[in-house]
């Protein structure tokens, strides 16, 4: 028995009860066959022996590309975009060069390419050539407890619980920040620095303690929690050594390492010696808690952009300062000279005037020195407009590096929310053609079974 499409040649062979064999199976190896696919009304032909040449993906498997047969027709039928088909279509005739339409969005096509199931090798070199970062595979820790654990406080996005601990950690941080803010307010500054400065001239006060101190109490509260943090980091960690390269994990050390060094301060100082570290050392260990700000940066995309586009433009910053600097050496050198006849200059020394050189140069223009003399205006006037010139050069390239680092985060995004879903007006009323019986096929009363029969 053989089955007939619309034509006059037979489609298919029944021999009994076997499955249903293609007629063109034997001739597709001489390459000549063509198959014609109709794609949204739009009608496409190619050779059997194109599609052939990768046989992994659906247009190239001729079981799979049957669920799309339409007996009556003669053809593939896929509702699908035609534009994105076209390069699809490009990609067996060109044998795997893979390009998107200039007006095709990349989500839409990166759902042609699943349905076509072109394979994770085709879409990553095609993610690849569109500009995106290779994705790094996120190694996890051998132990189960410690899977949990680092995807707790790793990866916010893995599941509630994480949530949860870094909607925690950030209300820390930002009340870490506010509260190293506030203790510098004067009627809080001037009592403070009054108990130190006694404390560290011999005199104790017996009635009052660092330990005491409101801010500190909270401030130890914020390092319990950062601490709590860095170690489950850290016991959870797959690479002790990676744990220690990571940028991040350097920042938490250095955001908790004043406190520490504050306490151990306190707690070995004596009454009757002279503290061993000075009042200004104090402070400039303290200033280090101004780092916490960047542990936002592990819970924000935004700060990542940023990040990203600081360490793309490095050329363009160096340049930016290599100018800057160029200008400042021209036109302090020529400013000094111009106001060196004049009394009353500010422009005592060439180094005295690096200073009024930047300020001009990035139109800030403080006004503390200016220039008196007409030579010396006229400079300041060429000092200000080169500025200008200099700034503006390499700030488009920034920008640009930053908008394209925002829109390939953006588009990332919505190739992680996608969710492909394979559907085929066929294969809601028939199942691979290939699979069914000759009874089956007969009792099936749907136009994609209404076929000609003969013995």
């Amino acid at each position: 028995m053989q089955l007939h499409g619309g034509g006059d040649q037979p489609l298919w062979r029944w021999v009994g009860n076997k499955p249903l064999v293609r007629l063109d199976d034997r001739k597709r190896q001489s390459g000549c066959d063509r198959l014609a696919i109709n794609v949204s009304g739009m009608r496409y032909e190619t050779q059997l022996r194109t599609l052939a040449q990768f046989p992994d993906t659906l247009l190239g498997d001729s079981q799979r590309r049957l669920r799309y047969f339409d007996p009556l027709r003669n053809e593939l039928f896929l509702d699908r975009n035609r534009i994105c088909f076209e390069a699809i279509l490009y990609f067996y005739q060109s044998g795997g060069r893979l390009r998107r339409p200039a007006n095709v969005p990349l989500d839409i096509f990166m759902e042609e390419l699943h349905f076509y199931e072109l394979g994770e090798e085709t879409i990553d070199r095609f993610k690849e050539d569109e500009g995106f970062p290779k994705e790094e595979e996120r190694p996890l820790p051998a132990k189960k407890w410690q899977q949990k654990i680092w995807m707790l406080f790793e990866y916010p996005e893995s599941s509630g619980g994480a949530r949860i601990i870094a909607i925690i950690s950030v209300m820390v941080i930002i009340l870490s920040i506010l509260i190293f803010c506030l203790e510098t307010l004067p009627e809080f500054r001037q009592e403070k620095e009054r108990r130190e400065v006694r404390s560290f001239q011999g005199f104790e006060d017996e009635c009052f303690t660092p330990f005491h101190d409101p801010f500190f109490i909270v401030e130890t509260i914020c390092i319990c929690w950062f601490s709590f943090e860095l170690i489950m980091r850290f016991i959870s960690a797959p690479s002790k050594m990676s744990f220690f390269k990571d940028v991040m994990n350097v920042i938490d050390f250095l955001a908790i390492l004043p406190y520490f060094v504050t306490v151990g301060t306190e707690l070995g100082k004596d009454k009757d010696t002279q503290p061993s570290v000075s009042l200004a050392l104090i402070r400039v260990i303290r200033l280090v808690r101004v780092f916490r700000i960047f542990k936002l940066s592990r819970h924000s995309k935004g700060l990542q952009i940023l990040g990203q586009t600081l360490k793309a433009s490095l050329r363009e910053l160096a340049l930016l300062i290599f100018f800057l600097f160029i200008g400042v050496i021209i036109f302090s050198s020529a400013a000094y000279f111009a106001e060196a006849d004049s009394p009353n200059t500010a422009f005592t020394s060439i180094p005295e005037a690096f200073w009024w050189a930047v300020v001009s140069m990035t139109t800030v223009g403080y006004g503390d020195m200016c220039p008196i003399t007409v030579g010396g205006k006229l400079v300041g006037s060429m000092c200000a407009i080169a500025g200008v010139l200099t700034i503006s050069l390499p700030v488009p390239v920034i920008v640009s590096n930053f908008s394209y680092f925002y829109h390939r985060e953006m588009e990332c995004e919505d190739t992680r929310e996608y969710h492909h879903v394979s559907t085929s007006v066929w294969e809601k009323n028939c199942k691979t053609w290939g699979n069914l019986s000759s009874p089956q096929l007969h009792a099936m009363s749907n136009p994609a079974s209404r076929c000609q029969t003969e013995s």
